[in-house]
C-alpha cells in the first residue's frame, strides 16, 4: 500500500410548495427528528417515496431518502465519486480542528457500497500520515484516471488502482507553494472535462485591515494581499510540478470561494463566503442586527478578469447591489463607489450561513427539475448573534442559463441536531457530491459522516419542494416557530452557579446569555463554542492550557487590554477589550471578551468566561484575586460598576 437563494432580494421558502414542472408536492408535515442511532440499512422501498428508518438524523425534500454511507471518518471535508462508484473524501487536522488527534492511517480515504444498501463495507485510507507531516485538506476531485487531492500547501494525485479500492502508487505533486497562512488556508479545487484545475484561495484577511479583524481599522489601500490571495487560480491538471505564483490567478475579489462547479454549457460557478464583523467592528455605522444580517453569501459565475469586489465590496440583497465596505470609506451601506465596476452574483443567501461547497447537478437520478440547478452545503454561521444562528443544511438553488429560475429551498436540514452552534452541532455539512447512478453524497467535517442520498419517488416529472421542518433549535427565536413567551433553555434545571461576594444571580445569569449570543451583543460563543471547548475561530476555555501569559491576575489583565491580534492557534482574533461595540462610546473599545484557562480544582471543570465592561476590569480582577473563587466556576459571569 502506499506508504432558500433566493432569486436576488427573494425571502427563501421553509416547508413551501413549489411549482416548477406543473406538479405539485403539498401537504408537508411536520416531523420530529429520531435519534440518530436509529439507521437502517436500505432508505426505501423502491418508488414508494416512503423511507425507511430515519435517514440518518436529518430531513429531507418529500420523496428523498438517505442513509449513512460512513461515519465517523474524521473531520471530512470534499469528496468526489470515480467511474466505478467508489467514493474519494479528503479530511482535514490542524489549529481548525484544535489540532485534535486524527483517525490513525492516512488523511485521504477511499469507500465502496459493494452489496447496494446505501452503505459502504469497505473502507481504506491511503496517503502521508499526521506522524510523516501531513495535516490533510478540503479539495478532492476525480479527473483522467485519477483522484487529485489537496494536502499541506499543494495538489497532488494518485493514479486510481485498476484493482481495489486504494491508489497503490506513489503520489505526483501537480502544483505546490499554495498559501497557508492567515483565515483561510483551505484550498478547494474542481477540474473541467478539459483538463483546467480551477483553486480556490481564500483570503489571508477579514477585510484587508492592517490590524485584522480590528474595530474601526481602515483597509489597506491598495491591498497588496489581492495578488496572492482571494481569488481563483488556474493550472493544468494534465502537468506536473507546477509552482504557485500571482501570474496563474484566473479571477480576483472573492473572499473564500469554497464551492466551484460547472454546469452543462460549460460554465463555471462558484460561492463566495461574505464578510464577517460589520456591527462589531464598525458600531456608528450598524447596528448587531444588521451584521446578523449583512453580507450576502453569494453564488457566482466565473469568468477570466472577472474582480467580485472583495475587500472594497460587500453584497447587501436588501439593496439587490454591491455597497462600499467601512474600511473603504462606505457609510453603512449607502455609498457605492468602486463597487459600480465590481461583478455582482446571480443568487444571494443569508447572511454567514458558510457556504463551504457547492455542485451543480449534473445526474439522471433526481426529478427533471433538478437539471443544472445548485446544490450548496452550509456550514453554518457563528456571527449571527443577536439573531439565531443559521445554516447547517444543504439548499438547493433552480437555475437556467446559470441564472437562478426560481427561489431556493432547503433540501436537507436537522445536521446540527438540538443546538445551531459551531461547538455544539452534531453535524455541520461541508462537501458535496454525485455518483454515476446520479445519487448525492453529502459529507460533514464535525461527526464524520457521509450521507447517501436517492429519489424513491418514481415520477421524474415532479417539482421541487422543501424540507420538511427540523424541531426548533436552542436558542430559537425565529419569529416563524411558536415558541413559549419565556423561550426554550436547555440548561433550566442544572444546578445553580455559586455567586462570588459582592455579584448577584441576575447578574451571573445575564453572564451566561450575553456569552451565548442572546443579551447585549455578546459574540464570545461564536469564537469559543456555546460550550466552552473552542471552535477553528477560538480557544478552548476548559483545560489548563494557556496561550497567553501564566495565568496570573496580571497577565490576565493585560491580555484583556490589549486583545489577541495574533492568535497563536487559532484564526479569530480578539480586539481590545473584546470589542464590544455597544461600550466602544463609553470605554473608548470596552467590552465582550473571553478568558479562560483557569487551573483545575477538585473535580470541578476547569473553566471560567468572563464579560468585561469597560472600566470594571480592574474591580473584577482584584475581586477575584481576593475572593479565591475564580478556579471553581464552571459558567460566565457578567460584572459591573
Amino acid at each position: 500500500m502506499n506508504p432558500r437563494a433566493r432569486f436576488v432580494g427573494q425571502f427563501p421558502l421553509s416547508a413551501a410548495t413549489i411549482v416548477l414542472t406543473g406538479t405539485v408536492l403539498a401537504g408537508l408535515s411536520l416531523t420530529t427528528r429520531p435519534s440518530d442511532a436509529q439507521v437502517t440499512r436500505e432508505a426505501a422501498t423502491a418508488g414508494s417515496g416512503v423511507c425507511v428508518g430515519d435517514n440518518g438524523g436529518i430531513t429531507l425534500s418529500p420523496r428523498f431518502c438517505a442513509t449513512v454511507f460512513a461515519d465517523k471518518l474524521g473531520h471530512a471535508r470534499h469528496l468526489a465519486v470515480a467511474p466505478n462508484g467508489v467514493v474519494y473524501v479528503n479530511t482535514w487536522s490542524g489549529r481548525y480542528y484544535h489540532d485534535d488527534t486524527p483517525p490513525p492511517g492516512g488523511f485521504l480515504i477511499a469507500l465502496q457500497d459493494t452489496k447496494g444498501d446505501g452503505r459502504a463495507d469497505k473502507i481504506a485510507r491511503f496517503s502521508p500520515t499526521k506522524a510523516e507531516g501531513n495535516a490533510g485538506g478540503t479539495g478532492v476531485a476525480i479527473y483522467n484516471g485519477y483522484v487529485y487531492a489537496e494536502t499541506n500547501d499543494r495538489v497532488v494525485r494518485y493514479q486510481l488502482p485498476s484493482n481495489g479500492i486504494e491508489p497503490t502508487r506513489v503520489a505526483e505533486t501537480v502544483v505546490s507553494g499554495l498559501p497557508l497562512t492567515g483565515d483561510h488556508p483551505m484550498h478547494p479545487f474542481a477540474i473541467d472535462t478539459q483538463g483546467n484545475l480551477y483553486v480556490d484561495l481564500g483570503s489571508a484577511t477579514n477585510s484587508c485591515q492592517s490590524q485584522n479583524r480590528m474595530p474601526n481599522v481602515s483597509g489597506n489601500n491598495p491591498c497588496t494581499e489581492l495578488e496572492t490571495r482571494a481569488g481563483t487560480w488556474r493550472y493544468d491538471a494534465n502537468r506536473l510540478d507546477q509552482h504557485f505564483s500571482p501570474a496563474e490567478r484566473f479571477v480576483t475579489g472573492l473572499r473564500n470561494g469554497e464551492g466551484i462547479s460547472f454546469d452543462s454549457a460549460g460554465r463555471i460557478l462558484a460561492t463566495q463566503h461574505g464578510r464577517d464583523q460589520l456591527g462589531q467592528n464598525w458600531p456608528k455605522l450598524y447596528t448587531l442586527r444588521q451584521n446578523a444580517n449583512l453580507p450576502a453569501e453569494e453564488l457566482v459565475v466565473l469568468t477570466q478578469g472577472s474582480d467580485f469586489g472583495w475587500p472594497e465590496c460587500y453584497y447587501d440583497d436588501v439593496q439587490k447591489k454591491l455597497v462600499l465596505a467601512p474600511e473603504y470609506g462606505g457609510d453603512g451601506g449607502k455609498a457605492v463607489g468602486v463597487c459600480a465596476q465590481k461583478k455582482a452574483p446571480v443568487a444571494a443567501f443569508p447572511a454567514h450561513w458558510a457556504p463551504n461547497d457547492m455542485l451543480i447537478y449534473e445526474g439522471g437520478q433526481f426529478p427533471s427539475a433538478y437539471k443544472d440547478g445548485a446544490f450548496i452545503a452550509f456550514h453554518g454561521s457563528w456571527n449571527r448573534a443577536p439573531e439565531p444562528q443559521g445554516g447547517y443544511n444543504v439548499v438547493f438553488q433552480p437555475m437556467a442559463d446559470s441564472k437562478p429560475s426560481g427561489p431556493f429551498v432547503v433540501f436537507a436540514d436537522g445536521f446540527a441536531g438540538a443546538i445551531k452552534q459551531p461547538g455544539q452541532a452534531v453535524h455541520r455539512p461541508t462537501g458535496l457530491a454525485v455518483g454515476p447512478d446520479g445519487a448525492l453524497y453529502i459529507a460533514d467535517d464535525q461527526g464524520g459522516r457521509i450521507w447517501h442520498v436517492t429519489f424513491q419517488g418514481g415520477n421524474k416529472a415532479t417539482g421541487i419542494a422543501a424540507a420538511a421542518p427540523t424541531p426548533p433549535t436552542s436558542p430559537a427565536a425565529t419569529s416563524g416557530n411558536p415558541l413559549p413567551p419565556e423561550g426554550i433553555h436547555p440548561n433550566a434545571g442544572a444546578n445553580p452557579l455559586p455567586i462570588p461576594p459582592g455579584a448577584s444571580p441576575d447578574q451571573v445569569e445575564l453572564g451566561q446569555r450575553i456569552f451565548e449570543g442572546q443579551a447585549d451583543g455578546g459574540t464570545c460563543a461564536g469564537c469559543h463554542g456555546t460550550d466552552g471547548k473552542g471552535t477553528g475561530m477560538g480557544s478552548n476555555l476548559t483545560n489548563d492550557k494557556w496561550l497567553w501569559g501564566n495565568g496570573s491576575v496580571r497577565a490576565i489583565t493585560r491580555t484583556i487590554a490589549r486583545g489577541v491580534p495574533k492568535p497563536k492557534e487559532h484564526t479569530g482574533v480578539m480586539p481590545p477589550m473584546g470589542g464590544r461595540p455597544a461600550l466602544a462610546s463609553r470605554s473608548g473599545g470596552g467590552g465582550c471578551l473571553c478568558v479562560g484557562d483557569w487551573p483545575s480544582e477538585g473535580a470541578l471543570k476547569p473553566a471560567m468566561a468572563l464579560l468585561w465592561r469597560g472600566a470594571a476590569v480592574p474591580f473584577v480582577v482584584r475581586h477575584l484575586a481576593l475572593s479565591g473563587l475564580a478556579p471553581i466556576y464552571e459558567n460566565f459571569l457578567h460584572l459591573s460598576i
